[in-house]
């Protein structure tokens, strides 16, 4: 493979480094793979529980905190999505009667998003059959030497990506 570069930032002279071919080519085969790996997972959890990924995803941060509720605000920051995007998927899960809305104690302007007793029931009803797929599909695909070494690759990541969550 050519170690053509490819121009990767456009910083100062001193900090510009070139993408180089082979670091471009792996960087697809991340993305692609993740996303097969995101797709398959998705269309499993959807086949074995009905819920899609985006509901198991706001089902997953309810069940998470004390006495499984959030105000849409701080389950959007949680999960990381729009409050657009939340509110869509809010409506869908309350039709569905997983999710229910309530005032917030703290402050009347504001409201709750509350994990319904049909909401915690459908996520634990999800959750080995998502377990043994992500096994299966992840997993079992990587030796414990894979799996350190993928540890330690994410790590770094994190910390450059974030590096004030390590303060």
């Amino acid at each position: 493979m050519s170690e053509r570069p490819i121009r990767a930032d456009a910083g100062p002279a001193s900090t510009r480094r070139r993408l180089t071919s082979a670091e471009l080519a792996v960087w697809r085969s991340l993305i692609d793979t993740t996303g097969e790996l995101e797709r398959r997972l998705g269309a499993r959890l959807t086949e074995d529980s009905g819920l899609s990924p985006a509901d198991y995803r706001v089902l997953l941060a309810l069940s998470e905190v004390p006495g499984r509720r959030l105000r849409s605000s701080m389950l959007a920051a949680a999960i990381d999505w729009t409050r657009s995007r939340l509110s869509h998927q809010l409506g869908r899960l309350e039709k569905r009667g997983l999710i229910g809305r309530e005032d917030c104690a703290e402050d009347n302007r504001g409201t709750e998003i509350v994990l319904t007793d049909a909401g915690a029931a459908s996520f634990r009803a999800a959750t080995a059959p998502h377990a043994r797929a992500i096994k299966e599909l992840f997993a079992d695909a990587l030796s414990p030497d894979q799996f350190a070494a993928l540890d330690d690759i994410l790590t770094s990541l994190r910390h450059h990506l974030s590096p004030e969550r390590d303060s």
